[in-house]
C-alpha cells in the first residue's frame, strides 16, 4: 500500500480529526501499524493522543467513564482493581518470540517466532471490539538525547493510557520531529474482555509475547501493570537487546543522588529485586532521587553517565508509612493525580493498605469485590485488606527530593553501583567488593533474594537473580554477564560496586537491621567514593569500621550504634558464605553454557578465602579478627 492509500484508509479508520494528527508525523510505517492493528482488533473508537492537556484530560476521563478507575475523596486520586489472579507479573506466559537458529539460553523463556506471532494475533483479532484504541507516543528517557528511546503504545485499556502519561515523557512530538527517523519500539495491548467490574476475564489466555526483530511487545487479556504498561518492564527486552549490541546497558536500577560533606553529591545506581528495599532506599529522606527503576548506562568521556528512561514511580505501596518513608506518604497524601491499585477502598473513599498507619478497617473494596475482615477466597485463603503487590502511579515531580538533573539529555555520572537482596541468614548489611570484576561476579551475577508476592509462585524460596534482571534479559545471560565485565573494565576509574543486605537475621529470626539503617549505609559507600573512610578486609569484600558507623548513626540518625549491634550484623558467616557460592556455581554450570571462565575462577578465589578464614578463626567471625 503506498503513502497515499495508507492515509487514506487512516481516515477511513480513525476518522478525519485523528488522521490530521498522524499525518504531522511524517512516518509512513507507523502510519501502516496503526492501520493493521486498527484493522485487526476491531475497537469501536479510536483516540490520537497529541500530548495537548486536553488530550491527556480525555485519556484520564475515558478510564473513569469506562470504569476501569474509580474516583477517590481526595481530588485527583483514583483507584483500578485488576482481577484476583492477575494481580503480578505472568513469567510462565511471557516469552521472546525467537527465529530459527536463535537461543537466548535455558533461563529465559522463548517459543518459535512464526508460531508465536500466529498465536498472539489470533488472540488479538477483533479483541477490541467494543472498545476504545487509545494511540499514545512516548520516548523513554530525556528528549533528543542520546539515551531517548521513542514508543508508540495502542492499547484499549483507558488505565494502562492514563498510568503511562505518569510514568513517561510524553512523545507526540518528538515523533512529529524524528519523523522518518524515528527508531521506534511499539507496544500492542488488550485488556481483553471484562467483567462487571471492568477486570480481565480470559486468564487463561493472558499472554506477553516480545518480538525482538520487530522490537515490537504484545499483551494481552491482562491488566495488571506490569504486564500491559508496555513501556515499563516489557520495553526493558528491546532495550536491553539494543543496548547489548550498541554497548551500553539497559539495567534494573534506580539512580540516586547522595549527599556528602561541602555540599557534594554522588550519584549511585541499585539494582535490587521486588520488595527488597529499592524504592525505598532510593528515596531515603534527605537524598534526591533521579529514578526509581529502569536506567540506562551510557560511557561518556571516560565516565560511565545514567539515565531514568522513566518520569514517574510504579511502586508497591505495602509498609509505606508515615515514619519510614516520610516523602513518599506525603505524595500520595498530596490532592493530585495519582492512581492506587489493588488497595482497599474505605468506607469515606479513601485508601488502605497494608502497613499504613492506622486502625485496620473491618470493611470496604478492593481486588476481591466487597471486602469484610477474615472474608476467604475459593481456595480457602484469607484475603487480606490490599494485595500484597497493589501498587501506586505518580509523576515524580510530586516528590520534594526530586534530582533536578532528571531531564539532563546527558544523564549524570555514576560514582557507585549497589546490589541488594532479600537474604535472612548470610550477607553482612554493607560491603564493598575488591574492584570491578570481583563486584559484577560475587555481588551482581551471585545476587540471590528470597521470592516475594511481586511475581506469581510461592513465596520465600531463594532465587538467584543476576542484577535483579534475569526476568527481562533478552540476550544470553553469559554474554549478559560478560558485557558487564567488559563495561566497566574499560574505564580507567570504573565505579565502585557494593551489595546491601536489609534482611540478616539472628538465629531467632529477628531483623538485625532497623529500616532506618539505610540512610547510615548510603552516607558510609558515599565517602568510601571519595577514599574518606578506611575498611576492613574480609574474605568477601571490605566492610565499614564501627568508630566510622558510630559517628555517622549519630550524625544522620541521631541514633546510638552499639558495638555489640555491629559485631553481630558484620560477623562473617563462612558455612552460609560457602553454601552461597555453591547454588552460585551450580546455577551458573547447569543452566548458563556460555558463562564466563572468569565467573569460575572469581568464586573459586572467594571460597579459598572463606576456607582459609573459617580455619584460622572458626565458622562465624567478627570483624575484629580481620582488623
Amino acid at each position: 500500500m503506498d503513502e497515499g492509500s495508507i492515509i487514506e484508509r487512516l481516515r477511513a479508520l480513525v476518522g478525519e480529526e485523528n488522521a490530521k494528527k498522524l499525518e504531522k508525523i511524517d512516518h509512513p510505517s507507523l502510519h501502516h501499524l496503526i492501520v493493521r492493528y486498527v484493522e485487526h482488533c476491531r475497537p469501536d473508537r479510536v483516540f490520537v493522543c497529541t500530548d495537548s492537556p486536553e488530550d491527556i484530560a480525555y485519556v484520564r476521563r475515558e478510564a473513569i467513564r469506562a470504569g476501569e478507575e474509580l474516583e477517590l475523596a481526595l481530588e485527583g486520586h483514583t483507584v483500578h482493581f485488576d482481577g484476583y489472579y492477575d494481580q503480578a507479573r505472568d513469567k510462565k506466559n511471557t516469552k521472546f518470540l525467537l527465529p530459527p537458529g536463535v537461543d537466548l539460553g535455558s533461563d529465559i523463556n522463548a517459543m518459535g517466532r512464526a508460531a508465536g506471532l500466529e498465536e498472539i494475533h489470533d488472540i488479538l483479532n477483533g479483541i477490541m471490539a467494543g472498545h476504545q484504541l487509545f494511540v499514545r507516543f512516548f520516548c523513554l528517557g530525556p528528549l533528543n538525547s542520546i539515551f531517548s528511546i521513542p514508543a508508540v503504545q495502542l492499547t484499549d485499556s483507558g488505565y494502562v493510557a492514563h498510568s503511562e502519561d505518569l510514568l513517561y515523557r510524553q512523545g507526540y512530538e518528538e515523533f512529529v520531529r524524528l519523523g522518518r527517523a524515528a527508531r521506534f519500539l511499539t507496544f500492542v495491548h488488550s485488556a481483553g474482555e471484562l467483567d462487571e467490574r471492568k477486570t480481565s476475564t480470559d486468564i487463561a489466555h493472558r499472554r506477553v509475547y516480545i518480538d525482538l526483530e520487530d522490537e515490537t511487545v504484545y499483551s494481552v487479556n491482562t491488566q495488571y501493570g506490569g504486564n500491559t504498561i508496555g513501556l515499563k518492564k516489557l520495553a526493558m527486552r528491546p532495550a536491553i537487546n539494543r543496548a547489548s549490541k550498541e554497548g551500553w546497558l539497559t539495567e534494573h536500577m534506580f539512580i540516586m543522588g547522595v549527599h556528602g560533606p561541602h555540599n557534594r553529591v554522588t550519584y549511585f545506581t541499585g539494582a535490587f529485586p521486588s520488595l527488597c528495599g529499592k524504592t525505598s532506599t532510593s528515596m531515603v529522606t534527605g537524598e534526591r532521587i533521579v529514578g526509581d527503576d529502569i536506567a540506562y548506562l551510557r560511557i561518556m568521556d571516560g565516565v560511565i553517565r545514567a539515565t531514568n528512561p522513566e518520569r514517574g514511580i510504579f511502586g508497591i505501596i505495602q509498609g509505606v508509612n508515615a515514619k519510614d518513608d516520610p516523602l513518599i506518604w506525603g505524595a500520595l497524601h498530596s490532592p493530585a493525580d495519582i492512581i492506587f491499585s489493588n488497595v482497599l477502598v474505605t468506607e469515606d473513599n479513601g485508601v488502605y493498605w497494608i502497613g499504613k498507619n492506622g486502625e485496620e478497617p473491618r470493611t470496604g473494596l478492593n481486588h476481591s469485590g466487597a471486602w469484610y475482615l477474615g472474608k476467604k477466597d475459593a481456595d480457602g485463603n484469607e484475603i487480606p485488606p490490599s494485595h500484597p503487590n497493589a501498587r501506586f502511579t505518580l509523576d515524580m515531580q510530586l516528590l520534594e527530593n526530586l534530582d533536578p538533573e532528571l531531564n539532563n539529555p546527558n544523564g549524570v555520572t555514576v560514582g557507585g553501583i549497589i546490589y541488594g537482596g532479600r537474604d535472612s541468614d548470610t550477607k553482612v548489611p554493607l560491603e564493598e567488593s575488591f574492584n570491578w570484576v570481583h563486584g559484577v561476579i560475587t555481588m551482581g551475577a551471585a545476587l540471590e533474594s528470597e521470592t516475594t508476592a511481586a511475581t506469581l509462585g510461592q513465596e520465600g524460596v531463594r532465587k538467584i537473580n543476576p542484577m535483579s534482571n534475569l526476568d527481562f534479559l533478552a540476550i544470553p545471560l553469559g554474554a549478559y554477564v560478560a558485557g558487564h565485565l567488559r563495561f566497566g573494565a574499560a574505564l580507567p576509574n570504573p565505579p565502585r560496586i557494593f551489595s546491601v543486605n536489609y534482611f540478616i537475621r539472628d538465629k531467632r529470626g529477628n531483623f538485625l537491621n532497623d529500616k532506618t539503617d539505610k540512610a547510615v549505609w548510603l552516607k558510609w559507600m558515599e565517602r568510601r567514593v571519595h577514599s574518606e573512610v578506611e575498611a576492613i578486609l574480609t574474605p568477601t569484600g571490605f566492610i565499614p569500621r564501627y568508630e566510622d558507623l558510630k559517628e555517622l548513626f549519630a550524625a544522620v540518625l541521631n541514633k546510638r550504634y552499639a558495638e555489640p549491634a555491629y559485631r553481630q550484623q558484620f560477623t562473617v558467616r563462612v558455612a552460609e558464605n560457602l553454601a552461597r557460592i555453591e547454588r552460585v556455581e551450580r546455577f551458573y554450570r547447569t543452566t548458563v553454557p556460555d558463562t564466563p571462565p572468569t565467573l569460575y575462577a572469581v568464586l573459586d578465589e572467594q571460597r579459598a578465602r572463606l576456607e582459609a578464614a573459617r580455619k584460622r578463626y572458626g565458622a562465624y567471625i567478627p570483624p575484629s579478627a580481620f582488623e
